[in-house]
């Protein structure tokens, strides 16, 4: 903090603003810090382009592995590309070199001094001197006026850098090396593309900060002011986020292992980092970790580009269970539980369950599961076996003890887990308690289920 607050200092003291420009990509977001003092003709030149939108809907046209990716040449027009038109070549300003994470202007062959829209970003150190593609070395040196700010914009770099480049590509050159995502054949379409929906300029980051009794479990899930391992946390505050976003399956790592940063955004609880879902300016979505310590008050901390948030305190217990309840099933006074038929057929308020019926529930934050070895939070169940839950529930319906056929996580998915339960007979028609007990603990929710 104290050298970026220096730098700053120094620019002003110069006249020159730094500043720092995010892409937005359909794989995420990449920003990075401009360097006006090594290269002011050209950070002048590329944010023109940038107010005037030039960049937007662009695409990434070119890939090499190892080497760079590369844009701002190429626009989408529906699933056509059209060129960007160029203003004036800039001077060139060769001083920074070309390793990871810099973006520099591309140019024509044995012309120094004939950059002007494209640009493309170092995926490796490109200034060795037994590299024969030694960007510093050749042509005059190419012009860096950037570097990647953080870890989670070079993964996003690496991310669409990873993105293959078909062989023949299906277009002409220039675009004979554009990456193409779920590609198969023929004439390549808009979804295909590696996309710059938009280049922005962003204001100065300010820390976060977790409002007073803004941590509560999941809201459809109980609202519960503790939660245990395993569980979904919503945190609720100020200056998390400049954009809002859900994790996606682009951000898991080739494990399964759900991030722990999104957008820039951490989290941890107990000191420990945290999964995160979901983040926006205002609400932070995050997945406690399995290991975190139980039955004793943890700190909840957010870190963002603009820096660490203020403390917030969270009772973990050893489980915190809550089942889908949303609000759009509250009738009346009464919050009804979320069900399905065997077939998946969504149950309503009204649309009841019949005796000797199985009905599908589901929730979080029921702890761990057997074998207990499986660290859960994070992970995408694995579909080669059942992982049922290691402290299992009881249910009754109506006072009448339900038999559960199956109580455990779901396959495919990260922390949900689901209760195949059996109506029993003998039920009158009509609105009848739903009670869960764990561990000989009731749940902390009042729930409904309607019988026919």
């Amino acid at each position: 903090m104290k050298l970026r607050l220096l730098l700053g200092l120094v620019l002003a003291s110069l006249g020159i603003e730094a500043q720092t420009v995010r892409f937005q990509t359909n794989l995420g977001n990449i920003d990075v810090d401009l360097l006006p003092v090594s290269a002011p003709l050209t950070v002048q030149n590329f944010l023109g382009y940038v107010n005037n939108k030039a960049y937007d809907n662009s695409i990434f046209h070119r890939s090499v592995g190892n080497f760079i990716i590369q844009g701002g040449g190429f626009r989408l027009s529906g699933n056509n590309v059209q060129e960007i038109p160029q203003n004036p070549p800039v001077r060139n300003e060769f001083r920074e070199s070309n390793v990871r994470g810099t973006i520099a202007m591309a140019k024509l062959g044995n012309d120094p001094n004939s950059a002007t829209n494209q640009w493309f970003f170092n995926l490796s150190n490109n200034n060795s001197a037994s590299n024969p593609e030694n960007l510093d070395r050749q042509n005059g040196g190419f012009t860096v006026f950037g570097r990647v700010r953080d870890e989670a914009s070079l993964a996003v770099m690496d991310r669409i850098a990873a993105v293959p480049v078909p062989s023949p590509g299906p277009l002409p050159s220039p675009l004979d090396a554009a990456p193409l995502q779920n590609y198969t054949s023929g004439a390549p379409t808009a979804a295909n593309f590696i996309v710059v929906q938009s280049i922005t300029v962003l204001t100065e980051a300010k820390p976060p900060s977790i409002s007073d009794g803004g941590i509560l479990s999941a809201s459809a899930y109980g609202a519960y002011t503790y939660a245990g391992p395993g569980s979904y946390l919503e945190i609720f505050g100020t200056n998390f986020s400049e954009v809002t976003r859900v994790w996606s399956a682009e951000d898991f790592s080739a494990t399964g292992g759900a991030p722990t940063s999104l957008e820039g955004v951490s989290v941890t609880v107990g000191g420990q980092r945290a999964f995160v879902n979901f983040v926006s300016p205002n609400q932070v979505n995050v997945q406690v970790p399995s290991t975190v310590a139980t039955n004793r008050t943890l700190s909840v901390v957010v870190t963002t580009n603009g820096g660490v948030s203020n403390t917030q305190n969270l009772e973990i217990r050893s489980r915190a269970g809550g089942l889908l309840a949303p609000a759009s099933y509250r009738v009346g006074d009464r919050q009804f539980v979320f069900a399905t038929r065997a077939d998946g057929t969504p149950l309503t308020p009204t649309s009841g369950a019949t005796g000797g019926e199985t009905i599908i529930l589901y929730g979080v934050g029921f702890g761990a599961v057997s074998p207990f070895s499986f660290n859960f939070a994070g992970q995408v169940v694995p579909s080669d076996r059942l992982y049922t839950l290691g402290f299992p529930v009881v249910a009754r319906i109506g006072g009448q003890t339900a038999r559960i056929a199956f109580q455990g996580l779901v396959n495919g998915l990260v922390g949900l887990y689901q209760f195949n339960i059996e109506v029993p007979f003998g039920l009158s028609p009509g609105d009848h308690r739903l009670e869960m007990t764990q561990s000989n603990e009731d749940l902390n929710q009042t729930l409904w289920l309607n019988v026919r």
